[in-house]
């Protein structure tokens, strides 16, 4: 069975909404041009294909900064300007492909970091007509950053030996308090999850919820995603 047939068989059933999560980049969206080919009106959510994006992730780490900046009144324009820094294994990351794209269309500062076998120079092209400023050391990227995304190291999906160990990853760019004095004072930290305890963060900055985000992360992606739920199953929004 192929997932052609996989797709058509939940169509059958009536299905209005296919949420795809797959280990190939490009799966989601040829899901849903065979779904248009069939003149179907069913949706589908991408929920992170490959190494290409996570857009609900996006979405959700767009809301926990928006909602930080204004509780009140989260909203894009909030981010203009402001310095972002997003840290690790960008390379296997569908999640900064995701982070990348939204940060730089609401007009944040975006600087990468991470070792030179997991951030390629290849991402400062990143975005058309943008220049992205790639750091190989994670101090520059620091500096007055008023927000830090830090990246999971997927081992899972690393084919070679990228990295000499986990402890020295940590030593060069795992982030501690003492790191986080290069940023901006009011400094908050985000991680889609899970963390490698010790190597992205220390214990010390996981356990401070005045310094992360990571729990409010979790608590929106919850909204986030049934609000794409609702309206991608025909919900409107009230006026």
């Amino acid at each position: 069975e192929t997932l052609l047939d996989t797709a058509r068989t939940f169509l059958a059933m009536g299905s209005d909404l296919l949420i795809v999560r797959h280990a190939q980049a490009g799966v989601p969206q040829q899901l849903a041009a065979e779904i248009d080919r069939r003149g179907s009106p069913a949706g589908v959510l991408n929920a992170g294909d490959g190494l290409h994006e996570h857009p609900t992730q996006g979405l959700l780490d767009l809301f926990t900064l928006c909602s930080h900046l204004d509780p009140r009144r989260p909203r894009l324009e909030l981010l203009q300007g402001i310095k972002i820094a997003i840290v690790g294994d960008i390379l296997h990351s569908r999640v900064a492909r995701s982070d990348i794209y939204a940060l730089v269309t609401a007009g944040a500062e975006v600087h990468l970091a991470g070792p030179p076998t997991l951030l390629p120079k290849d991402f400062a092209q990143f975005v058309p007509g943008h220049t992205l400023p790639v750091h190989w050391q994670l101090e520059p990227a620091l500096e007055g950053s008023r927000f830090v995304i830090t990246l999971r190291l997927q081992q899972e999906r690393m084919g070679e030996f990228l990295l000499p160990s986990l402890q020295e990853y940590h030593h060069f760019f795992g982030l501690t308090r003492q790191r986080l004095r290069l940023c901006h004072p009011d400094v908050k930290l985000l991680h889609p999850g899970p963390v490698n305890r010790g190597v992205e963060l220390s214990s010390e900055v996981m356990e401070d919820p005045g310094l992360n985000l990571i729990e409010q992360q979790v608590t929106h992606g919850v909204a986030v995603r049934m609000a794409l739920l609702y309206l991608m199953g025909g919900g409107r929004i009230p006026a």
